[in-house]
């Protein structure tokens, strides 16, 4: 790793974790992963999925509805998810098995009521800036390794965005997770290849 290089760990919070709200199957075997692959790093980021009560991409938001199913919202098409990583929640708190006390910064995502945020850089309307890339910039870092969850969806987004954002990038899949949900991971893959981000295992960095 150089003075360039910076971690980025997705989500990792209880409720992608096994008897969670939305839990990711696997979510939690990724944990002692992650936190060997941290130590490497100099430098981390944590973001962390936090909602508030009545979020819009809750199913329970929108009556007759239920989790899985898609509707059109003003930014496009939105699929309503279960009530989780809830603001002040056990939910939403870190796993507590995540041990990296040498993050340098907790990036808060999904806090707009009215907006989804699966990238730690642009809400779902791709218009809304959450400051990440910015804060990337002017500390200096040129190439972006993500880890977490999920693979198919935060951080599928964040890789995305990334590139967009003119960073160098590598998703080291052995420490992700994924949903699974309607061919989302063969989507995610195919997109990350596309973009020429690499899709490395633990052993490869």
């Amino acid at each position: 790793m150089t003075a360039s290089d910076i971690l980025l760990v997705v989500d990792i919070q209880n409720d992608f974790c096994p008897e969670g709200a939305l839990a990711v199957p696997g979510g939690h075997e990724i944990v002692p992963i992650v936190n060997r692959i941290a130590s490497r790093f100099a430098h981390v980021v944590l973001t962390q999925d936090w909602h508030p009560r009545g979020h819009n991409s809750f199913a329970s938001s929108h009556p007759g509805r239920v989790p899985y199913d898609v509707v059109e919202v003003s930014y496009g098409r939105q699929i309503l998810w279960p009530d989780h990583c809830v603001q002040d929640t056990p939910g939403a708190a870190f796993q507590k098995d995540l041990h990296i006390p040498h993050a340098e910064l907790i990036l808060r995502k999904g806090y707009h009521r009215a907006i989804d945020s699966y990238s730690a850089f642009y809400e779902n309307d791709r218009r809304t800036p959450t400051g990440l890339g910015g804060y990337l910039r002017e500390r200096g870092f040129a190439r972006v390794f993500l880890a977490g969850l999920a693979f198919d969806f935060c951080v599928r987004y964040s890789a995305e965005d990334a590139v967009r954002e003119g960073f160098s990038v590598v998703v080291i899949e052995e420490a992700c997770r994924a949903i699974d949900l309607d061919g989302s991971v063969a989507a995610t893959r195919d997109s990350l290849a596309k973009l020429g981000i690499a899709c490395l295992g633990e052993a490869a960095l």
